[in-house]
Parts: C-alpha cells; structure tokens; sequence
C-alpha cells in the first residue's frame, strides 16, 4: 500500500460489516482504523438482530411453558408461565454488553484504532472525523470502506414519541408491554415482534399497505405461516390499509386509509404502535458530493467487487458494505461484503454470490429463505428457456419434528429440471433458519440434487426434511 496516506484502509462504521472489514484488513496487513458515531456493533448488535434474539427465546419460553395443548401431547401438564418484563430486558441488555466488549477486545488485540464521531469524505482518500465534542481531525487512507448501515424508515404522517409510538430501536428495550399494540409491517421485523408480543400476554393488531400479510415471502410458505403465526393467535390484521397518521398520547390514534384510493377505513385508539415499515439507508452525513456519487433513494451504487460508483465508474479507492448499498440488507451478508471488499483491495478479485445468502424469520416456529421464489424462478426459467422443478418436504412426515410435536411445517425446493442446479429454498417449520444453512451451502458450491441425494442424513433428525426434499428433486430430473 502506498505509504502517503496515514493508513491503508480507513472504515465508516462498525457493525458487521466494517467490523469484518477491519478485522480481514488487519490480519491480512493493511494498517486499519474504524470509524464509529455511536457503539462498536451497529445496529445487529445494539439495535437489531442480537437483543431481538434475547427477547425471542425468553418470550418463546413463555409461549412453549403455556402451550398447554402441546405439552399434554408430550403427557406434560403444566401450570403456566408468567414472564417478568424488567428481567427480560435485562437479558438482552446484558448479551449486547458482552457481544460488543468481545468486538472492541478484538479491534484492541488486533492493534485496529477505532475512532470516536462521526466520519465524512473530503475527496475519495481523505476522511473528517467530527468527535461528540466537534473537534474534527482529517486522516487520510488509500482505501476508505464506507459501512454506515442503516435505520428505521418512518412513513409520512407517523409522529413518534420514542414511547407510545415507536420504532425497532426502541421496542427492544422492552421498557413497557402495551396492553393492546398496533404493528405497522408485517414483514420479518413486524412479525418477530408480533411473536414476542403474542407470547407476554398483548393484544396486536397488524396493519399491512399491501394487499396480503407477508408480501416478501413465498405464497405457499406466506400461506402456512399466516394461518399458525396469525391467525392462530387471533391477531386482528388490516391489509391494503395505510397508517396514514398515528398520534402519540393515551391512547394512540391511529388513521387508517385505503392504500389506493385514500378513503378512511377506520380510525383505532390503542395503548401503543411500533413501526416496522422496513430500513432506510445511514448515507446523508458522508459528503457524498465530494466525490460526485449521487445516491439512489439514499443507497450507495456499488459494482460487483463493491466499489463505489460515479456515474457509473468506480471511484478510486472508495468502496461500500452493509445495509447502506441496498444489496441484501442481512448482518450476515454485510459480513461477507466487508471480507469481500477487503479482498479486491488486496487484488484477489472475486463478487459477492447473494444468491445463497439465507434470510432467517425468527419467528416460533421460524421462516427462512434462499435463492429465488417460485415467482422469480418461473420468471427466470422462461426467461432461460428451461423446465422449472419445484418439490415438497412435511415437517409431519419426520419423526423428530413428530417427536417434538411440531409437525406444522414446509420445505419447498426450487430447481432445473435439466441439470438439478438449486434455484431456492423456503422453510416454514421448527428450526427452519439452521436447516436453511444446508441449502445455501449447496448453492453456493453449485450442487445438483443429484449429488445431494445421495448424502446420508442422521436419523432421526430434522435435516431429514431437507433429505426428503433432494431425494424428491433429483427423481423429477429430466435426464
């Protein structure tokens, strides 16, 4: 790396993907600083998937112990749960405490400078780092990593009070437990929430602008799931409604219209509303124009190696990871970005495969997915000219799903029917975001079903779902 630059690569950001990025930096040579506003593990760790999970598996615990119905199946009676609030907050605190120590001990030991402010560009090698104070300090690097994230996205016409009307971030502090709560989104941040709510005792209402609940999820899994994780929990829901205005206070008024013609629908006053109407991009604080790159609805153009684009051409020395370049807005694929980032600028080469990225839903039971719908790989088998396979696996059909009494549950396998080539997965079913992983592995190594149904599966297990499900595929090859 060219010595007159302070550093060889300078990072925006700490969440998964700048942490990733500094780290393979560092082990790799390059000397490596971090850039960070708030706390190391942006939002994944603080803000998103890691306290989320906390409150999941306690809430799931609530929901397993009172689940009285399945419990007698196993010849288990059970008095009950009752959940204390502050202790499962606490739980969560306490595991973003020791995530984010166990990050910041790993910069410290790798010898990565991590910097306190917030970063903006002068020029695609020159970066000002304002502190909370305002004292700002310019360094200069021959690779600046932009990984800035993202935040919740608040439609027009919602008022927050960080309180009675609220978003992601503060909904994990479980802080309190609305007696009746309206959830705007019935998407993975939505329904997760819809999940641990349910399962301590509250009344939720779900309210959808599209026409059906779930609309990013395969209709066959999109079906089974609504019937268990909705409307098996008496969940009111409105679809094809807008939330057009939500005012905070005792009660909360809520304002719903037709999402096409705009004509009140109803107007609800409950205890309290959470939106999760999806992630905006963290872009407008990085000086973009220094380097004339226009963004796209707040997202960072990049290329396939993740450079920073201009006009359509990289700009030097300038790259991108993470929620803030739209591509896969996933902890786990902002990861990937920053190592993959890190490796063109040590001239290895290479582009991120995202289509065997998974996505989880950590719902009881879970929802996860990889690769194409059955409505994008018709589209693209049309498109290529060849016969789309698609096959079903039961969850009622495996002996430890039974074993568990948790047979409600799907796999469906999309494939070629000409080279068995895995176009996508989705599984709706008791631990659906482990059996997933197998799956995008076999995407990601371009197996054909007829090389996976052959590999043996321990029984009786779960992954005999996924057995099922290639033994089935490779039968309905063409050739």
């Amino acid at each position: 790396m060219a010595q007159e630059f302070d550093l060889d690569v300078l990072v925006i950001g700490a969440g998964y993907g700048g942490f990733d990025a500094a780290k393979h930096a560092t082990e790799h040579g390059l000397r490596t600083a971090i850039v960070e506003a708030r706390e190391l593990g942006g939002t994944c760790v603080n803000r998103g998937c890691v306290p989320s999970k906390a409150l999941l598996a306690a809430s799931g615990r609530v929901r397993e112990l009172n689940d009285r119905a399945r419990l007698a199946r196993l010849g288990i009676h059970s008095g009950g749960a009752t959940a204390q609030r502050q202790p499962m907050a606490n739980h969560a605190r306490q595991l973003v405490d020791t995530m984010r120590a166990s990050m910041g001990k790993t910069l410290k030991r790798l010898g990565v400078e991590v910097l306190e402010g917030r970063g903006r560009l002068r020029g695609p090698h020159g970066v000002v780092v304002r502190s909370a104070r305002g004292i700002e300090r310019e360094i200069t690097a021959a690779h600046v990593i932009l990984a800035t994230g993202s935040e919740p996205f608040v439609p027009r016409g919602i008022e927050l009070d960080g309180h009675t009307v609220f978003t992601s971030d503060e909904a994990l502090q479980l802080s309190w437990l609305p007696p009746w709560i309206a959830i705007v989104g019935s998407g993975y941040i939505g329904l997760e929430f819809a999940d641990i709510y349910t399962a301590l005792g509250c009344e939720v209402t779900l309210i959808e602008a599209l026409d059906q609940l779930m609309p990013s999820f395969d209709a066959d899994i999109r079906k089974l799931a609504t019937r268990h994780l909705v409307e098996g929990r008496d969940i009111e829901t409105y679809t094809g409604v807008l939330a057009s205005k939500v005012t905070p206070g005792s009660p909360v008024k809520v304002e719903l219209r037709h999402a096409a013609s705009k004509e009140l629908v109803d107007t609800l006053e409950v205890d309290g509303v959470l939106v999760a109407t999806g992630r905006a991009p963290v872009s407008r604080y990085l000086n973009l124009a220094s380097v004339g790159v226009a963004t796209e609805r707040g997202f960072i153009p990049v290329d396939e190696g993740l450079r920073v684009l201009a006009n359509g051409e990289p700009v030097e020395g300038l790259w991108a990871v993470g929620d803030v370049t739209g591509k896969l807005m996933l902890a786990h694929a902002a990861a990937a970005q920053g190592i993959g980032a890190v490796e063109n600028i040590l001239g290895h080469g290479g582009a991120m495969d995202y289509r065997s990225i998974p996505a989880v839903t950590f719902t009881h039971p879970e929802i996860s997915s990889v690769g194409l719908t059955q409505e994008q790989a018709q589209a693209e088998a049309t498109e290529q000219g060849f016969e789309l396979g698609s096959v079903r696996s039961y969850f009622r059909a495996n002996a430890k799903a039974l074993a568990e009494a948790e047979g409600d549950g799907l796999m469906k396998l999309l494939f070629r029917r000409d080279n068995g080539r895995v176009l996508g997965a989705q599984i709706y079913g008791l631990h659906a975001g482990d059996l997933i992983q197998e799956v995008a592995n076999a995407m990601a190594a371009g197996q054909s079903v007829r090389q996976l149904s052959r590999a043996v599966h321990t029984h009786p297990t779960l992954s005999e779902v996924v057995e099922v499900a290639y033994k089935q595929a490779a039968a309905a090859l063409s050739s």
